[in-house]
């Protein structure tokens, strides 16, 4: 068993398992991910836990989508 410490999670919305940061953020996956505080309302309101960077780009393209739409 690979020793980590930080705590593995599974992403809330694929399921993947992913090293949680938490504590260090800067140094978490997800924070590559660059989301306005739009896009951040938008996830909260469907998701509460950790997710992959994989899983935030996606909900932030399709939060970019459903402005296209709105115009």
């Amino acid at each position: 068993m690979e020793y980590t410490k930080h705590e593995i999670i599974a992403c809330e919305r694929c399921g993947q398992k992913i090293e949680c940061k938490a504590n260090n953020y800067t140094q978490c996956q997800c924070s590559q991910v660059q989301l306005s505080l739009n896009e951040v309302q938008y996830i909260s309101e469907n998701y509460e836990g950790c997710m992959c960077a994989k899983c935030l780009l996606a909900l932030k393209e399709e939060y970019q989508a459903t402005l296209k739409l709105t115009l």
